[in-house]
């Protein structure tokens, strides 16, 4: 059935994945899948959700304002016939190729001053809706919704998991651990490289397969894991896109992850997920799951939602200790099993 409402997604991975409850939201009402417009960095993600119909790759250059481009994308948008638009960054370019395109309703957030643009204009409350799935969710149609309709779901191909296994060159024996040790955000996310590797001996003494996953510029920690774990976590950072990613995980017995936007795929696969908060904070960007742990250290300056850690000690997650881990995954598993 053809899409009557159109997506602009975020351009951030955890956001994106965050939006996948609106998407199913806006299904229900509209009786029929969504069509996303999105950057082509997040687009693996929507197309593994399952009320998506088409995605359409966004050809902007990140930060680029692009007036030409944006003009001539809304009005190839105009073929659609869309009568809804939901504008979910709060920029104002975002909102400029839904205009061109004619869209009847075009809701979002005002944002950037965004008058005319947005012509269903919603004032966000931050202290009224804190989480970001709330905000997303609360530009939707209203309606009944299910009890677990802010809980993200991803699904995985069936069989790729295998496939991929077997063209990286992969074994595995026992349970299945994948570490993931990057954040875009910056250093104050980041579990130390040590840790990973201290935890990746305990996961390896307890019969775990132990895999490391991220972008390419995790190539160098997921390296220094590696070596400093005697070879137990190997090391695929940059050797995957992220819809291998996503198959990947699907197989995890276990996933430890920085706040980043694999913590949240890996939430959406509803994988057991060890959750490492630093500078960061859990009440605005949580994990949506029945199987998390979310672990962050009590420290006086956090959080403090900076890149670095202007003391330079980053105890929020130098104190977050590898036994500590090891004992919230014994426990997750035991609930797991028991669930």
């Amino acid at each position: 059935m053809k899409a009557v409402s159109l997506l602009v997604a975020p351009a951030w991975v955890g956001d994106a994945v965050m939006s996948e409850p609106l998407i199913r939201k806006i299904s229900a009402h509209d009786q029929c899948p969504v069509d996303v417009l999105a950057p082509p960095w997040v687009a693996p993600l929507y197309e593994r959700m399952p009320n998506v119909g088409s995605v359409i790759a966004a050809p902007f250059a990140h930060g680029r304002f692009d007036l030409t481009a944006r003009w001539q994308l809304g009005r190839a948008l105009r073929a659609h016939s869309y009568q809804n638009a939901y504008i979910l960054p709060n920029s104002l370019k975002s909102a400029l190729p839904t205009f061109f395109a004619g869209i009847p309703n075009r809701i979002g957030f005002t944002g950037e001053s965004r008058y005319g643009l947005i012509n269903q204009r919603q004032k966000l409350d931050k202290q009224l809706l804190p989480r970001m799935v709330d905000r997303f969710l609360a530009l939707g149609p209203t309606g009944r919704t299910t009890l677990d309709a802010d809980i993200p779901q991803l699904s995985a191909v069936p069989g790729a998991f295998e496939r991929l296994r077997q063209t990286l060159g992969l074994t595995l024996h026992g349970k299945l651990a994948i570490l993931c040790p990057g954040a875009e955000y910056g250093p104050a996310k980041r579990w130390p490289a040590q840790h990973f590797a201290t935890l990746a001996h305990r996961l390896s003494e307890a019969g775990y397969t132990i895999w490391t996953i991220g972008s390419a510029k995790d190539q160098e920690i997921g390296a220094s894991i590696e070596a400093l774990s005697d070879g137990k976590a190997i090391n695929l950072c940059g050797r995957t896109k992220l819809a291998d990613a996503i198959d990947l995980m699907s197989g995890a017995d276990i996933v430890v992850s920085n706040d980043s936007g694999l913590m949240h795929v890996g939430a959406a696969l509803h994988r057991p997920l060890i959750a490492l908060f630093g500078s960061s904070s859990p009440q605005f960007t949580p994990p949506l799951s029945n199987q998390v742990a979310i672990l962050q250290h009590p420290v006086p300056c956090s959080p403090c939602f900076a890149r670095t850690c202007r003391y330079g000690h980053l105890d929020c997650l130098n104190l977050l200790s590898p036994d500590l881990v090891m004992t919230s995954i014994r426990t997750l598993n035991q609930e797991s099993l028991s669930a």
